[in-house]
């Protein structure tokens, strides 16, 4: 018994400078991943997904890199672990106190939202994007043991209470990450301003060489031929992957599809079916490999393809 009172203090006095240290290595981590992505550099990554992930669309929100909405929350975190421990207790006793007390549930709140938000982002590492990220699961590991320092870390008196903010906590984070995803896992809903049927979502992830081979065929006047109900045309647009599937130069020629050009397609005598790619003024029919495409069209640049 005399043990286990020794453990609960030991962990009681340096929960907050634990729950610091973490907040402050996870700032540092997103931090870095901010650098690289307003840069265009590759990340540090032994894995080789890193680089997968911070080019998905779910590595932005309302069009801001998600790692700096982390840097905040770990940064907000290091604030209210740390900042009560600053004070002085000789000079400022009253006020030390209080913040201590205040600071807990906040910091049970951004612990859980965390958790609960880096929970989801495992999801999508594991289903959507389906690449390994190890700063992502590091993020993960973090969040969860932020997590059990909070509930570790102190005396809570009313555990019933404690519950019920977690689990208000939790909903409305996964509510709110469902929401702003939205967009994203049912692109044809998030576009229904637009008229036209848009077809089956691209699930797969684009890569440095899937962005820079759009954009040279693109440069080169190149040309996909296609309709949103084609399976082949979602298998050639699945290749590319969600990031460069829209930099493709692609005429949609189903009359009820999004923006369609049929006339186009009507003209175009080398369009025998769907996809039918048009390059360098011959046509090739059926869905292309991206290492055909960029032979067909004198692509010069990376060839590490993901898809």
């Amino acid at each position: 018994m005399r043990r286990r009172r020794q453990e609960t203090r030991w962990i009681h006095r340096w929960s907050r400078w634990l729950i610091g240290a973490i907040a402050i290595m996870g700032a540092l981590g997103t931090a870095y991943l901010t650098v690289v992505k307003f840069t265009g550099g590759d990340a540090i990554c032994p894995t080789g997904g890193c680089d997968r992930v911070l080019s998905s669309p779910y590595a932005m929100v309302f069009g801001i890199p998600l790692t700096i909405f982390g840097f905040l929350g770990y940064a907000g975190m290091a604030t209210l672990a740390l900042g009560p421990v600053a004070i002085n207790p000789d000079t400022n006793k009253e006020l030390r106190t209080n913040l201590e007390k205040w600071s807990w549930p906040l910091l049970f709140v951004g612990a859980t939202a965390m958790m609960v938000f880096s929970g989801y982002l495992m999801y999508l590492l594991a289903f959507e994007i389906r690449a390994t990220c190890i700063y992502c699961i590091t993020s993960a590991v973090f969040a969860l043991s932020m997590f059990s320092l909070t509930l570790l870390g102190r005396y809570w008196e009313d555990a019933g209470q404690l519950v019920f903010m977690g689990v208000i906590v939790a909903v409305v984070t996964l509510t709110g990450t469902l929401a702003i995803y939205a967009p994203i896992n049912n692109p044809q809903a998030a576009g229904s301003s637009i008229p036209g049927e848009a077809g089956p979502p691209i699930t797969t992830v684009s890569g440095t060489a899937e962005l820079q081979l759009a954009e040279h065929l693109q440069a080169v006047g190149a040309t996909m031929y296609g309709a949103w109900w084609c399976p082949h045309c979602h298998d050639q647009k699945q290749l590319f992957g969600s990031e460069a599937a829209k930099r493709i130069p692609y005429v949609e020629c189903a009359p009820d599809g999004q923006n369609p050009q049929t006339d186009r397609c009507q003209a175009t005598p080398g369009i025998t079916g769907f996809p039918t790619w048009e390059i360098n003024g011959q046509f090739y029919g059926g869905t292309q490999s991206l290492e055909a495409l960029a032979d067909l069209s004198g692509y010069t640049g990376p060839r590490n393809f993901q898809n």
